[in-house]
């Protein structure tokens, strides 16, 4: 939640990700509810609310993911660690169909299948987005 963050800080992490949510890369202002901040590494596992654990995310993309920090693989099975936006370079995990998110690395697939990121209503919305000039990586 959000409430704990000081408003300077969360200008900055706004500002930083340029609007958009730093998982699904939705502007903010083609989104129903409000983006809010994330913190990436939850405070339930130590995770600090400094800017370099931090990441600006739409609403749907934050309760996906929750206080997660991995999921399984689904394609070797194995326990793999979730997007990092302050460690990890979109491109090199994901890339753009269209608006549709291909995962590119575990990491990505990982991310991609818990945070549903292609899940029909959220594309749906990145269309609209891509169409009103606001959608791109």
């Amino acid at each position: 939640m959000s409430g704990a963050i000081p408003a300077a800080l969360r200008t900055l992490v706004q500002r930083r990700a340029q609007h958009r949510c730093e998982y699904c890369l939705l502007h903010e202002e083609d989104a129903a509810l409000a983006h809010e901040p994330d913190h990436v590494i939850a405070r339930k596992h130590r995770g600090k609310t400094m800017d370099d654990n931090l990441a600006w995310t739409c609403f749907t993309c934050n309760r996906h993911k929750g206080s997660d920090v991995a999921s399984i693989d689904p394609v070797t099975g194995r326990i793999v660690r979730l997007f990092h936006p302050r460690k990890d370079h979109w491109n090199r995990h994901f890339r753009l169909e269209g608006v549709t998110i291909i995962p590119q690395t575990a990491i990505g697939r990982v991310t991609v299948f818990l945070l549903q990121l292609n899940h029909a209503d959220r594309v749906a919305v990145r269309e609209v987005s891509r169409r009103q000039g606001r959608y791109s990586p």
